[in-house]
């Protein structure tokens, strides 16, 4: 599909992945050392909600913004209401979304979606500027505003490693037909669904009227329903791509 090739496009020429990050506790705060063992070095603060033995990248190949993946196998702790803002802020406005945006602005100018918006610089800009705003919207009502009506956890839970790749792959792609409630138990992915519907339905206000129709806006919703699952498997994954393909060895002594 278009969007992956997109992604996979700015995949390929990413940064190196940033070193893991030094033990937390879930609020934030710098993990204590135990009695009679030797204070750590250096400790980093987690986002919002992070178990203790997560060490997120904050972008998957240095380029996707990466804030609201956490392990499936630590205790589960609900999140504040503020912090799904916070994770929907992040994943709206890191650095990198500009550039997607841009991706993806240019892929829709090559296909004249939208045809009423002409080409050149100003049809370039337009579509640059619905692009960010369709991801800006959707962030922020799949992970934020949703979420926090409804107590649901907008973020992904990662298996890991000890099942196959294939059930791994399933698992991922299914995050958006199934999340977690604040209570911890499992149920279906409303957040997912009604924030991109919501977002899609906000999207009228600033796309020509020739695009304002229930097949658009279906197109629309679906594509980003998709995005999101295909953006589960990378979550899902990266740590062993990076493990495998970006670890630095140390130097024999």
């Amino acid at each position: 599909m278009p969007f992956c090739a997109v992604i996979l496009f700015f995949s390929g020429n990413s940064l190196q992945a940033q070193a893991a990050e030094g033990a937390v506790v879930s609020d934030g705060t710098a993990a204590r050392p135990t009695t009679g063992s030797p204070a750590p070095q250096q400790a980093t603060l987690a986002a919002p909600g992070q178990a203790p033995e997560q060490q997120i990248d904050k972008r998957i190949f240095g380029v996707l913004p990466n804030y609201r993946t956490a392990s499936g196998s630590a205790p589960y702790m609900p999140i504040t209401a503020k912090q799904k803002f916070w994770i929907a802020a992040r994943d709206s406005f890191d650095k990198p979304v500009y550039i997607t945006a841009g991706a993806f602005a240019g892929l829709y100018q090559l296909e004249n979606q939208n045809p009423s918006w002409g080409q050149g610089m100003e049809g370039y800009a337009k579509r640059y500027g619905a692009a960010l705003a369709d991801q800006a919207i959707g962030n922020i009502m799949t992970e934020g505003a949703i979420p926090s009506l409804i107590h649901q956890d907008p973020r992904y839970f990662r298996m890991g490693t000890g099942k196959s790749a294939w059930h791994r792959t399933l698992y991922a792609l299914n995050g958006v037909n199934r999340a977690k409630f604040d209570s911890g138990k499992w149920g279906f992915n409303y957040s997912e669904w009604l924030g991109n519907g919501s977002a899609v339905a906000i999207s009228n206000l600033y796309y020509p009227s020739d695009t304002r129709n229930v097949h658009d806006n279906v197109d629309k919703l679906l594509v980003a329903v998709a995005t999101d699952s295909f953006s589960n498997v990378l979550k899902e994954f990266w740590p062993d791509i990076k493990q495998k393909y970006f670890h630095k060895k140390k130097p024999a002594q």
